[in-house]
């Protein structure tokens, strides 16, 4: 999984980015080499709103995009926040995906049109 770490009028330093690289493992193990994480980290520059430090995530995968996004008084609280409601959606996904391919499977192969007309017994 290819991550990018963006700070919308703040510094990213390498703590924030050691901290969003272990909390996202648990997510890319999950997910495909190919999938895309953006993490955009800023600061609300309101005085009066108390949870000013907002991270948010955009998960790109192969047909579907998931997002998370969280405030709290800390940064690393925000990253901290974000990774475990992605780890949901992400294993959410991946549920809805495997009953999907099971319900495929299940279905039987003879299809109306295998059927000959000398297998089916007249009506008595």
């Amino acid at each position: 999984m290819r991550i990018e770490i963006k700070g919308r009028n703040l510094a990213v330093s390498p703590e924030m980015r050691e901290q969003v690289d272990k909390r996202f493992r648990k997510v890319a193990r999950q997910v495909s080499d190919l999938a895309e994480l953006e993490v955009e980290l800023h600061e609300e520059r309101n005085p009066s709103i108390t949870e000013s430090q907002v991270a948010e995530v955009t998960l790109h995968l192969k047909g579907v995009t998931l997002r998370a996004a969280n405030a709290s008084g800390e940064m690393l609280h925000s990253i901290k926040l974000c990774g475990d409601e992605l780890a949901v959606q992400v294993k959410r996904h991946r549920v809805k995906r495997r009953r999907r391919r099971a319900g495929r499977a299940e279905t039987p192969s003879a299809t109306p049109a295998d059927v000959s007309p000398a297998d089916v017994s007249p009506a008595a």
